[in-house]
């Protein structure tokens, strides 16, 4: 059996919230009365045992106790009943820029914030350029940190808490800041830990994420466990209850957005425009998404996701990427994705649509599982996996014929 790395038995934790709170002596005397003050109990009697060399995801909507139990976990915050118990060197990421002095210069708070992490000077020394240039940030490095941008403040913090050759990494939401080439790069980084039988633990608000790094997720609800199961079912089951209207109005799938933007329906069009369900592996295919909007969104950004049925996530394109600015969108229309050749294997397919700001931070309307449709064998022919390469076969050397 695989050793547990993490494990948390019965951990409440408790807050005091004060209503009206005496700022002093003189204050308490002269209103005659104490503050106001409410408890509010953050974690619940939460139990999670997390398996050395996995990836476990925390999710659940703010407030719900994730950052909470993970600086439990960090030894941050002591609980109020129940225990923690970490086996091995930890490293922790949980706050943008945590651990960092802001008129220190960034060298400076690599050398602070790896005496934090319990690395000696002589080791950091030893480590310092790898830490600089996994970062990015050479020519910035003996700045003070108060000059960074978010971006550079969590990429020297992400290149510190990984060069300290964790047993345990703590991730908390922070690199969500990160630009698209850092966060490629983290991923990378994750898959390396992985693969070195690292235990990481991951809280996120990106289903995709979880779902495509983490084994095991725990789904925290106002303090309590809610679901620990695999990274697939756990998903499923949070993004089915965080929805704009319910599926009893008798829409596919779940759905879940702020709602100023909406997606009324979503259509896969052949090549003579026509809606269909049946393609084959090569078609010529349009996804139009309908949209209606309630007020005008600034830069809205257009999402599809496709998935097999197993939940496999086999493309995400949106039109930021494929370089289609919108500045601003009112009213209601549509807007089509056009896929010159649809180079999918055969088999049954799940589509996805969302509207989103421009930094994918805020979703107006997601439509998780709105379409499901079907490829048949065309060309090129392939059978196995989820994509179509499309390559093309040569044999060098003699060949026998029959």
């Amino acid at each position: 059996m695989t050793d547990v790395a993490v494990v948390a038995e019965g951990v409440s934790k408790r807050f005091r919230l004060y209503h009206e709170r005496n700022q002093s002596l003189k204050a308490a005397l002269m209103r005659k009365r104490r503050s106001v003050v409410e408890e509010f109990w953050a974690l619940k009697d939460v139990s999670v045992e997390v398996q050395e060399g996995t990836t476990f995801g925390i999710i659940g909507e703010n407030g719900s106790g994730k950052s909470t139990l993970m600086k439990c976990m960090a030894k941050i915050l002591r609980p109020d009943h129940g225990k923690v118990a970490v086996y091995g060197k930890v490293s922790a990421l949980l706050e943008l820029g945590a651990g960092f002095h802001p008129e220190l210069s960034g060298r400076e708070n690599v050398y602070l914030n790896g005496s934090i992490l319990g690395i000696s000077q002589k080791e950091l020394t030893r480590r310092f350029d790898d830490i600089v240039d996994y970062a990015g940030l050479g020519q910035f490095i003996d700045q003070p940190v108060k000059n960074y941008s978010s971006g550079m403040y969590v990429r020297l913090g992400f290149s510190v808490a990984i060069n300290v050759d964790p047993d345990v990494l703590l991730v908390d939401e922070v690199l969500a800041v990160g630009d698209e080439a850092f966060q490629r790069k983290c991923g990378e980084k994750f898959a390396e830990l992985r693969k070195e039988g690292k235990t990481i633990i991951l809280v996120s608000h990106g289903m995709v994420a979880v779902h495509n790094l983490c084994d095991r997720v725990a789904w925290l609800d106002h303090g309590q466990v809610k679901m620990i199961d695999s990274a697939r079912r756990v998903v499923d089951e949070y993004t089915g209850t965080v929805q704009v209207d319910s599926k009893a109005d008798g829409e596919s799938g779940s759905r879940w957005g702020s709602g100023e933007g909406r997606i009324e329906a979503v259509e896969l069009l052949d090549g003579r425009g026509s809606p269909v369900t049946l393609n084959r592996t090569g078609d010529s295919v349009t996804v139009r998404i309908h949209y209606e909007l309630a007020e005008p969104i600034e830069q809205p950004l257009f999402q599809v996701t496709i998935q097999t049925l197993d939940g496999t996530h086999v493309s995400g394109p949106n039109s930021r990427d494929a370089g289609l600015e919108i500045p601003r969108l009112d009213g209601g229309g549509h807007v089509d994705l056009c896929i010159d050749r649809l180079l999918l294997v055969p088999g049954t397919y799940d589509l996805s649509a969302a509207i989103y700001d421009h930094g994918m931070q805020h979703p107006y309307d997601v439509r998780h599982h709105i379409l499901r449709f079907h490829v048949e064998p065309g060309e090129p022919r392939e059978t196995f996996g989820v994509v179509s390469l499309g390559g093309r076969w040569r044999v060098s050397g003699p060949v026998d014929t029959l």
